[in-house]
């Protein structure tokens, strides 16, 4: 694959993600003369954006609100993005637009790192809110836990119901509490406490030291981390995840593994 004209992240907003940081960090440390720049698209460009970054050989990632619908425009797409229903990560090949999703490698490592911190096994009893492209991700990988059962709470009852119905291991709850009711791990897949103080759920809802995972990510960590640490539950926010999906990103388009303690410097 030949080295992308352009590398873009596309999303509506898009203005405080960190990716450029890291990104742009790992380009430099790599000697790559290529800017890693955001795109706020609104929903009705979504289209005709994609088109022309395919004309010019572009490559890049999907956040908030696209990554269910850029998934449906790429020309082909990668086995694990067949199976989140999502793309997150895009470049050109052949002129045509390939989809990959680098979100579940993501959250597998986050994930893992937060239990293996915690001194836990992999969680039999796993509670998802959100059920947007965040979420199909986290569905992907705790696809492969043996034995895990995912009970999945969004606001959209339809949009959870869509997408238990591609996992077996998935069922939708519609009452919050019940779905965190005896969780060994709560995730957060939704924008809650991204601009804001408030928690997806309250703490004493979850489990004794239940572990939690809040996909956002925001200076001095959300609300919810800050509570659910405070309350002895081990909790992390969403930076372990955005570095690794970026440096998976990385990977795939310009074939050079990146500087990853290079990319964590540049968040601080």
């Amino acid at each position: 694959m030949s080295r992308p004209s352009r590398l873009v992240l596309l999303g509506h907003p898009v203005a405080h993600s960190l990716s450029p940081r890291i990104q742009n960090a790992a380009l430099r440390a790599a000697g790559i003369p290529l800017e890693y720049v955001t795109m706020d698209v609104a929903p009705a460009q979504l289209r005709a954006t994609l088109r022309t970054l395919r004309s010019e050989g572009a490559a890049g990632n999907i956040t908030i609100p696209f990554k269910q619908a850029v998934f449906g425009i790429c020309d082909h797409v990668t086995n694990i993005a067949e199976r989140a229903g999502a793309v997150n990560t895009f470049w050109v090949q052949d002129g045509a637009l390939i989809g990959d999703n680098t979100d579940v490698a993501g959250f597998e490592f986050a994930a893992r790192d937060l239990l293996e911190s915690a001194r836990a096994d992999l969680p039999k009893r796993v509670a998802l809110l959100g059920a947007g492209g965040a979420a199909s991700a986290v569905a992907a990988a705790i696809h492969d836990w043996d034995g895990a059962e995912l009970l999945v709470w969004s606001r959209n009852p339809a949009q959870a119901e869509a997408l238990v119905h591609r996992f077996a291991l998935a069922r939708a709850e519609p009452d919050l509490l019940q779905a965190v009711k005896g969780a060994e791990l709560v995730i957060n897949a939704t924008p809650m406490g991204m601009a804001d103080d408030v928690l997806p759920v309250p703490i004493s809802a979850l489990s004794r030291k239940c572990p939690v995972l809040d996909l956002v990510y925001r200076k001095g960590e959300t609300a919810w981390v800050r509570a659910a640490r405070d309350a002895g539950h081990p909790a992390s926010d969403g930076l372990p995840m955005l570095v690794e999906q970026a440096a998976r990103s990385f990977r795939r388009w310009l074939g050079v593994e990146p500087n990853r303690e290079v990319m964590w410097g540049a968040l601080n």
